[in-house]
């Protein structure tokens, strides 16, 4: 087993504090009992309090969990397709096209995809919305669904397929009741994926969105701008916790079902 030096044990310990203690910081300061983010007053849960008063926050909130729900089965529908089609056609026509389209939002800047989506919106004369941003991020986050669940048909043993075709089973039946329970770790990991991405989108989400439909990030940036509150800090520890939460629960499941199989 290679040790790791202390050179570069150093370099991970500064680089992980340089990502957590930020947070850390903000985790803290918001229980801090001063108006004032960056002075220390005493501990207080008094902002998570007015941050269930604050109407607008709330309802960014909700809207931003209702969308991201909505985009990431969508996203991990369409990315399962897909990566079913790469992983088991072969060398099709069109395959080249057809991986670069899909897989392109992994390497797409996000400023890009996010005009390109509002001049095709502008285009057709939709009105932008609650509907458009889940389109934009449904589109986002197929990407980054269709390369999980394709990293997992890829070891897949197709003997248990083949089994269940000569027993009589269609094509349809094999894949509800023999593949899809095989790949639903990645599935689920693609829509956690999807989902945690369209929760976190500021970018896409600003080029596609209309009158009435204010995402949580682009309600708090809105809110940074004219200075930091501890409601900010307040609601940006709930959505860490929410994520840490889903995170977490989804790896215990994970284990759970790899030790029942086992």
């Amino acid at each position: 087993m290679t040790r790791l030096g202390p050179g570069l044990i150093l370099a991970l310990v500064a680089g992980f504090a340089f990502l957590y203690l930020p947070i850390l910081a903000l985790i803290a300061y918001s229980f801090n009992a001063s108006r004032l983010v960056t002075v220390w007053g005493g501990f207080s849960t008094h902002w998570y309090g007015a941050l269930l008063s604050n109407e607008a926050l709330l309802s960014a909130a909700w809207l931003s969990l209702r969308l991201a729900f909505v985009s990431a089965t969508l996203a991990t529908a369409l990315g399962t397709l897909a990566a079913l089609a790469l992983a088991r056609q072969g060398r099709f026509r069109g395959r080249l096209l057809f991986s670069g389209m899909a897989l392109a939002p992994l390497v797409m800047p996000e400023v890009i995809t996010g005009l390109s989506l509002l001049l095709l919106f502008v285009a057709a004369d939709v009105e932008r919305g609650f509907w458009t941003v889940t389109i934009a991020h449904a589109t986002f986050g197929l990407g980054f669904a269709c390369i999980v669940v394709q990293a997992r048909l890829v070891g897949f043993d197709r003997s248990l397929e083949e089994a269940a075709r000569d027993l009589g089973a269609t094509p349809l039946v094999t894949f509800w009741t023999v593949t899809l329970p095989l790949i639903a770790p990645a599935v689920a990991a693609a829509w956690l994926l999807a989902f945690t991405l369209s929760l976190d989108d500021l970018v896409i989400a600003s080029f596609t969105t209309g009158p009435g439909a204010t995402t949580l990030p682009m309600r708090l940036y809105s809110a940074v701008r004219l200075g930091v509150s501890p409601e900010i800090n307040a609601a940006c520890t709930i959505l860490i916790g929410f994520v840490a939460t889903v995170v977490i629960a989804a790896s215990l499941l994970l284990k759970r079902r790899q030790a029942l199989a086992g």
